[in-house]
């Protein structure tokens, strides 16, 4: 079932598969040099306390200066992390990415007095600074937002706490990272071919696709007795990341936890709310679906691993990354020229570390530094899922390679909320490309149901992912303590509303709240949901309208984050703010639901 049985060492992966990492450092010393350098400047930087009222062009001086500065850290770090991801069990690795994540701490608290002290300028005067100075004037943005969030800015000397703190308060995101990617081991199953097979995250997906049932038992019985003999300390751990969030809160003056996380995108909370609410709306979707599961798998009942297992034989078994690449740019096409032969001289210049190695990070994830490639991190395994991940990473990177050719450093990153439209635009179009292709009716079938897997696991599931972190942190809040049990009553309960009563709920997936780690960002998840809703629009738009789309779509990708995301999408064509995307994409997946059922 898997192509590579055995996981090899990165040393044993060709260099054409592995990211230009050096393309940022040349070697580790050059990565302490540049550490040196950034906290130096950070230690200058402190000259201009007090002095920011003086005049225009000192503040514009301290506001490039201060760009300069976390420029520097910001690719120092990205590169620990990238190094530390590469094989998470290096203890050198492990100490960089810690002293970057120092230096980070260093730095802000060294700049700390920044934001108070130019909240203390009269308004009329910090306004008028910006009609003295052109280039001031490229900040009016950030200046009006810093503004805008001038009641959750604390004084000088609880910034500088705040600052030292930051450290500390992101302890437990690394101790769960540990946990899941250096610590944990999941033993190993039988496979298809009567094989012993190692059951790795990079395996798990895989496995529960498979047809043989016993195998998707097998491995998700195996993933999930990891868990629960963890089930208190990830509990423990979880518990205070959410109590770090509460803390925070009321230290910042929000009225909750969630009001707090959509302020940063001046997002109200009532869009939050709304995704919920229409999801929940058409549940009834999802339960008509796990029965029509039941019926095309010709089982008696549909179990928790049964959820992901292709309804008919995948296409292909085995797609090399070379096709799987060919497959990605024809599914682009529509994007244009520009974008496509910018996408492919990204690969030929390995943004990409393609294959698993033993200690590597799990999942995908697109990275980077303003001046440095829009890295890409793959655990790639041939399957036609594995090609949609590398359309989807690829939007990010696409994403972050406009913005950064077209953008100042000071807005050339992208709100969650705006990426993962990027990334998923991409997956629809590649999705509506091999569907529109398709002739042979089973492969039909197939590409029906895993369009609307993706609907469901991004959609459905992400949301209800959503749900939970809403639910525990308003447990927190309201002074309860997230024990092992709890979260597990809480996330098992979930299921059952989002699954209905034709599933049998195996004891074994109320343990999954565990193994999720976006949950160590909180109020994260639901920017998955809303970007697919807002991707499906866009790219029906793309599709229908051609040209003048494409170009309102590039304009959208260098925008960065010159403006509010609500606003930035509606550059794009496609207005957040309401709940009809979130319909749009309902009544689309209900139509994909609908020819499924008449294929089954």
């Amino acid at each position: 079932m898997c192509a590579n049985k055995n996981i090899k060492t990165r040393d044993e992966i060709s260099s054409e598969y592995k990211w230009n990492i050096e393309d940022m450092y040349q070697n580790e010393a050059d990565w302490g040099l540049a550490c040196q350098k950034a906290e130096a400047l950070g230690e200058s930087f402190t000259s201009y306390a007090g002095r920011l009222s003086e005049s225009a062009d000192l503040l514009q001086a301290a506001m490039k200066d201060k760009d300069t500065v976390w420029l520097l850290v910001e690719k120092a770090f990205v590169y620990a992390r990238m190094k530390k991801d590469e094989d998470t069990r290096v203890s050198k690795y492990q100490t960089m990415a810690d002293q970057a994540q120092s230096l980070i701490a260093k730095i802000a608290a060294k700049m700390s007095f920044f934001t108070p002290e130019l909240l203390e300028i009269p308004e009329e005067k910090l306004l008028g600074f910006l009609s003295e100075n052109k280039e001031l004037a490229v900040y009016e943005h950030v200046i009006r937002d810093t503004l805008r969030q001038k009641k959750h800015v604390l004084s000088k000397t609880e910034e500088n706490l705040m600052a030292k703190f930051r450290e500390l308060t992101s302890a437990t995101n690394d101790i769960f990272s540990m946990i899941n990617n250096a610590d944990i081991r999941f033993g190993s199953i039988i496979d298809e071919d009567g094989a012993e097979v190692e059951l790795t995250h990079g395996r798990y997906s895989t496995f529960l696709e498979s047809s043989d049932r016993r195998v998707r038992k097998e491995a998700f019985e195996k993933m999930y007795a990891a868990f629960i003999a963890q089930r208190n300390t990830l509990a423990t751990t979880y518990n205070y990341n959410t109590k770090t969030d509460v803390v925070m809160t009321g230290i910042r003056k929000y009225s909750s936890s969630l009001e707090a996380a959509l302020s940063g995108d001046n997002i109200q909370s009532e869009v939050y709310d709304n995704l919920i609410s229409v999801v929940n709306e058409n549940l009834p979707l999802i339960h008509r679906y796990v029965e029509l599961r039941r019926r095309a798998l010709g089982v008696e009942d549909v179990h928790m691993y049964d959820l992901y297992t292709p309804l008919v034989e995948a296409p292909k078994a085995d797609i090399p990354y070379e096709e799987a690449l060919r497959i990605m740019e024809e599914g682009l096409a529509p994007l244009g020229t520009d974008y496509i032969d910018n996408l492919k001289k990204g690969i030929s210049s390995r943004w990409i570390d393609v294959y698993e190695n033993e200690g590597k990070t799990s999942g995908a994830y697109s990275f980077g530094s303003y001046d440095s490639m829009p890295y890409v991190l793959l655990n790639y395994n041939g399957r036609l899922k594995d090609v949609f991940t590398i359309a989807h990473e690829m939007g990010h990177s696409m994403h972050s390679y406009y913005t950064r050719s077209t953008q100042p450093f000071v807005y050339g990153g992208h709100s969650i909320f705006t990426a993962e439209v990027a990334s998923t635009v991409n997956e629809n179009l590649l999705m509506l490309d091999l569907i529109k292709k398709e002739t042979d009716p089973n492969r039909k079938k197939y590409l029906l149901n895993l369009y609307i897997e993706e609907f469901r696991t991004t959609l459905f599931r992400q949301t209800m992912f959503a749900e939970f972190e809403r639910e525990t942190h308003k447990e927190v809040e309201n002074g309860g303590v997230l024990t092992a049990e709890w979260l597990s009553d809480s996330y098992l309960a979930l299921n059952k509303k989002y699954f209905g009563d034709k599933m049998i709920y195996d004891p074994e997936i109320a343990m999954e709240w565990a193994r999720i780690p976006h949950f160590y960002n909180a109020f994260y998840v639901y920017k998955y949901a809303t970007g697919f809703s807002a991707a499906a629009a866009l790219a029906e738009r793309i599709l229908s309208e051609g040209t003048p789309a494409v170009n309102d779509y590039l304009a959208f990708l260098k925008s960065g984050e010159c403006d509010y995301p609500i606003e930035l999408l509606k550059l794009a064509g496609v207005d957040m703010s309401s709940p009809e995307p979130i319909k749009k994409a309902m009544k689309t997946f209900e139509s994909l639901l609908l020819q499924l059922e008449e294929l089954v």
